[in-house]
């Protein structure tokens, strides 16, 4: 029997075909698309729907810090040695500790420590009631920090100093948990040319760090759009490569100083402290301050 309609007739010649059914009923036409919504009311939207996550918070850009007399006490401390105060002028220790909020009774740690001018400076700003891991790995020991760290160790004021000798891509022992921040001062340079697995340095600070925790990096600036390739001849580093290494381990940068900053750099010149001579604590650095996400 023959189908009384042509329309009809051609469907089911091509469900047979295909091996499938008749066809569905077309959809009735879609609605005009709405006009695009401007991006102040997409954000406005996306903000108020329930569950929405919040946009993370804008990088701090701190121009002066306010140095509490508790941390400038610690800087001023009388019997801290010559050779360390000497360096105070290009280092600007107090603001470094009151930027990074070192507070008494927190648990820290510096790598790559080297002679222990930055430890000696957060374990008597954390007291007696804090902890401060001190890591070097065997070539810094070697070439030049194994005497001058082992004598500082001996202070009294470095009793509460945990001494770590590790490598870098894992610089920390199982013990050095829910840590307040973690220290490393104009070294991510030297972790380039020493072949350092820094994704794997990274993960292992974000995780010996508690939530909330801080990054502290310090290092020499290198010219834009030069990455890593001056990282031992000139021992610096393009801070875009520091940024986007780190927060691919997971932290945040919740904000970055100026109180190291020396717009005159030219940048071109070797700050390491063997060859840069009068002009040492004079190269521009920057100061990022990464935090672990505590959710």
């Amino acid at each position: 029997m023959r189908p009384r309609h042509p329309l009809l007739a051609l469907a089911l010649a091509l469900a047979a075909l295909t091996g499938c059914g008749a066809a569905p009923p077309a959809a009735p036409p879609a609605p005009p698309a709405a006009p695009p919504a401007s991006p102040d009311a997409a954000a406005a939207a996306t903000a108020s729907a329930p569950g929405s996550a919040a946009a993370p918070a804008p990088t701090q850009i701190v121009t002066s810090v306010e140095v509490p007399a508790a941390l400038r006490a610690v800087v001023e401390a009388a019997d801290r040695a010559e050779a360390d105060r000497a360096l105070d002028a290009g280092r600007k220790p107090a603001e470094t500790l009151a930027f990074f909020g070192i507070q008494p009774g927190m648990k820290v740690a510096e790598l790559m420590a080297g002679g222990g001018y930055t430890a000696e400076l957060l374990v008597r700003a954390v007291g007696p009631n804090g902890v401060v891991y001190g890591q070097n790995n065997r070539f810094v020991l070697e070439r030049f920090a194994e005497k001058p760290w082992s004598e500082r160790l001996k202070k009294p004021a470095m009793k509460t100093v945990v001494r770590v000798d590790r490598e870098l891509d894992d610089p920390l022992p199982p013990e050095a948990r829910d840590l307040d921040a973690v220290f490393l001062i104009l070294f991510y340079h030297d972790a380039v040319w020493l072949e350092v697995d820094r994704a794997a340095m990274n993960r292992a600070i974000f995780r010996a760090l508690k939530p909330g925790g801080v990054y502290a990096i310090i290092d020499h600036s290198g010219r834009d759009g030069t990455g890593v390739t001056e990282v031992k001849t000139l021992h610096r580093i393009d801070e875009k490569v520091v940024r986007e290494e780190v927060e691919r381990a997971g932290f945040r940068l919740d904000a970055e100083a100026a109180f190291l900053r020396t717009p005159g750099d030219t940048r071109d010149w070797n700050a390491s402290p063997m060859v840069a001579g009068d002009k040492r604590g004079q190269s521009d650095r920057f100061v990022l301050k990464f935090v672990k996400p505590a959710g």
